[in-house]
C-alpha cells in the first residue's frame, strides 16, 4: 500500500449521533461498518440513509426482484453491527442518481430528522483510495451529502422543511470515507469480525459477482488492514474530515 499522508485520529469524544449516507445497499459495508460497530457498542446512536435500493446491481435478477432482496440484505447487514434504523429514499433510481436540488433536499431532510453530530458518506472524487474508478451514483450522493450539510443548517433553504416541523440543524463534521486524500482515521481494532458479518449478509449480491470476487474477509483485510499497518493498530478506517 502507498504511504499514507500524516493522519490524525478522529476525536470521537463529542460525537453522540451519527448518520451514514450512501447510494446503495453494501456501500457502507466496505469498511465503514467496522466503525459503526465500534460506535454502537460505545453507546452512540447510528442511523443509515440509502438513496436507492440497489435494484440495478444484480445482472441475473430483474430490478423489481433485486430491489427488495437488496433492501433486506442491507437491513440484515446493519443489524450485524447494531443498527436498527435503515431508511431508503423512494425518488431515486439505482445507476442514474443525479446530483441536484432534489437529492440535496432529501438528504438535508434526513439530517434535520436525525440531528447528527457526524455524517459519514463515501467520496465524491472520480477515483477512490487505491485508484479505483468511483461509480457515478457514489459521486452524486457524496457531493450532495456534503452540500446538504449547509442546507440542513439554513432555514431559508428548503423552507418547506420548517413547515414540516424540521428546524435547521448544524452538522459539525462530515467524514468522507474511501477518499483518495484522507486526513483522519478511526481505530476499529476488535470490530473486524462484525464488519465481515455485515458485508457477508449481502450474500445474493456477492454471489452474483462471481467466484473470482474477493471474499468479504479478504476484501476487508485489504481495506482496513492496509492503513492499519502504517498506524500501528490492527485495523483502521480512514477518511477525509470536513468540519
Amino acid at each position: 500500500m502507498a504511504e499514507l499522508p500524516q493522519l490524525q485520529p478522529l476525536d470521537e469524544s463529542r460525537i453522540e449521533r451519527i448518520l451514514c449516507v450512501a447510494a446503495h445497499p453494501d456501500d457502507l459495508e466496505y469498511g465503514t461498518a467496522a466503525a459503526v460497530d465500534k460506535w454502537v457498542r460505545s453507546g452512540k446512536t447510528v442511523t443509515y440513509l440509502l438513496v436507492t435500493r440497489g435494484e440495478a446491481g444484480i445482472d441475473t435478477m430483474a430490478p423489481d426482484e433485486a430491489g427488495p432482496v437488496r433492501e433486506q440484505e442491507e437491513r440484515d447487514g446493519a443489524e450485524e453491527v447494531g443498527v436498527t434504523v435503515v431508511e431508503f429514499l423512494d425518488d431515486f433510481r439505482d445507476g442514474v442518481v443525479e446530483y441536484g436540488v432534489p437529492l440535496r433536499r432529501a438528504i438535508a431532510r434526513e439530517m434535520r430528522i436525525r440531528r447528527p453530530d457526524l455524517v459519514v458518506t463515501l467520496t465524491h472524487a472520480e477515483t477512490g483510495a487505491g485508484g479505483w474508478l468511483n461509480q457515478a451514483d457514489h459521486r452524486a450522493v457524496g457531493l450532495a451529502t456534503l452540500d446538504a450539510r449547509a442546507d440542513a443548517g439554513n432555514r431559508w433553504i428548503f423552507p418547506g422543511l420548517v413547515d414540516e416541523g424540521l428546524d435547521p440543524w448544524q452538522v459539525r463534521q462530515v467524514l468522507i470515507v474511501q477518499d483518495p486524500v484522507p486526513t483522519h482515521w478511526v481505530d476499529v481494532s476488535g470490530h473486524f469480525d462484525a464488519a465481515v458479518a455485515s458485508l457477508s449478509a449481502h450474500d445474493r449480491y456477492l454471489e452474483a459477482l462471481g467466484p473470482d470476487y474477493p471474499k468479504p474477509r479478504d476484501l476487508l483485510q485489504q481495506i482496513l488492514g492496509g492503513p492499519a499497518e502504517h498506524l500501528g493498530v490492527e485495523h483502521a478506517l480512514t477518511g477525509r474530515l470536513v468540519s
